[in-house]
């Protein structure tokens, strides 16, 4: 599929089938094997494709090989695709359904599931009746003052000017582009010992890392003015909040691709996301494990909203009836944030064994994304920064690392889980 403006209506894009030329997508570059720096090297490859754009002449996607051996991999795939064609979800989807799994070369691999809970129709006396009509209430309430934020985020409410705030402009700079694996076991044993979600977990890791991050940067900025440097430099009350990217499909299925256009499958591609903004609590903690709590806390509040919702239709309203300018992201915030599930078991794409997945976006008006996906049993966190705002996405991904550690050691030492639980 392609996009070609339609004359019928004035020029608008539409979408239309086409021919794929694997010439125009799939690049081959020929590298030198004994390089000084592969890492470096693919960290400023992905970083120079964020300076161009893809030709809407053809279909939105191309395919770089990288044939070189990394500290991760004996090769690297970078896969480029515009967003029009699918969000995170539906394209790790996509993906997945053209991998097999490892022990078994035959079969797809198994996406984490994310069946939303159905209640029951029975009755339960007043007592039932009252708690589902208060809940009902409450989600309206809370979707009230959610749209309400929202257009005084949108019209008035900045968020505060810290070094990771990026000025208006930010979308059209390129990226720099670095990630980290932690251990998944980990993320989960901080989970079942504080009764959180896997989510809950790393926003609260991401809200600890950012509060450390934040506290360097300050206590510099004072040194270099002459002044002494603490041991909390942060500011009061900033205010620091995210674009939250939530998927609004029912439940997550891999199915064949093949498979789902035949069978009309309800798997639903494309675009199916709201967000919310989330905002973060950015302190310095004397308990570590402050940081998840008020994670779950703020996760449970927007769970019983409908602002993801309302900023998906009010996105698709703009597209419609003006255009996907008017669509865009909140700049007032100070990152985006987006949490996509991965395969649960090793897989191959093609006869080839996958290390690791890594998206991210490119694109967006904040200076600062962290993307988060699981994969196995390991977890992956993505930097993306605009190297003008924030120099040092590296220090980033060590700051989310050490929190992950301080955290879980917490856990330990309050005695919250069991010794063979780690």
């Amino acid at each position: 599929m392609e996009q070609l403006p339609d004359e019928k209506r004035g020029g608008e894009l539409k979408w239309v089938r086409t021919v794929v030329d694997l010439d125009n997508h799939v690049k081959v570059p020929t590298l030198d094997p004994n390089m000084d720096s592969p890492d470096m090297f693919v960290e400023d490859y992905v970083s120079n494709l964020s300076k161009t754009g893809i030709s809407m002449s053809i279909p939105m996607w191309d395919l770089h090989l990288l044939n070189i051996k990394t500290s991760d991999a004996e090769s690297v795939g970078v896969l480029r695709v515009h967003h029009s064609l699918g969000d995170g979800t539906s394209l790790m989807t996509l993906f997945m359904s053209c991998t097999r799994k490892l022990s078994d070369p035959e079969a797809l691999p198994s996406l984490p599931m994310n069946m939303k809970k159905k209640h029951g129709s029975s009755s339960g006396g007043f007592l039932q009746y009252f708690i589902k009509l208060f809940s009902v209430l409450l989600l309206y309430w809370n979707t009230f003052v959610d749209v309400v934020m929202f257009f005084i985020t949108t019209f008035y409410l900045d968020d505060t000017k810290t070094p990771l705030k990026g000025p208006l402009g930010v979308a059209s700079t390129p990226r720099r582009i670095v990630h980290r694996t932690v251990s998944l076991e980990d993320v989960k044993l901080v989970k079942n010992a504080m009764n959180v979600t896997v989510n809950d977990v790393m926003v609260g890791v991401t809200e600890a890392a950012l509060s450390r991050n934040l506290n360097r940067k300050y206590g510099k900025i004072k040194k270099d003015a002459g002044g002494a440097e603490g041991h909390n430099n942060l500011p009061k009350n900033i205010r620091l909040r995210a674009t939250h990217f939530v998927n609004l499909r029912p439940y997550l299925v891999n199915e064949d691709v093949s498979e789902m256009i035949k069978s009309s499958s309800k798997v639903k591609l494309g675009n199916l996301i709201g967000y919310v903004i989330f905002p973060f609590t950015i302190g310095l903690r004397e308990d570590v494990l402050d940081h998840v709590r008020s994670a779950k806390a703020t996760g449970k509040r927007k769970k019983a909203s409908l602002e993801a919702l309302y900023t998906y239709l009010m996105a698709k309203f703009f597209i419609k009836f003006f255009s996907a300018k008017w669509a865009s992201f909140p700049t007032q915030t100070t990152l985006w944030y987006s949490n996509v599930p991965g395969p649960q078991e090793e897989v191959t794409c093609f006869g080839h064994q996958v290390a690791y997945v890594a998206p991210t976006c490119y694109g967006q008006p904040n200076a600062l994304m962290i993307h988060v996906v699981s994969y196995v049993n390991k977890m992956k966190i993505i930097v993306s920064v605009d190297e003008g705002v924030v120099p040092d996405p590296h220090q980033i991904c060590d700051d989310i690392e050490e929190s992950l550690k301080l955290i879980k050691n917490a856990v330990i030492e309050k005695g919250l889980v069991d010794s063979y639980d780690y």
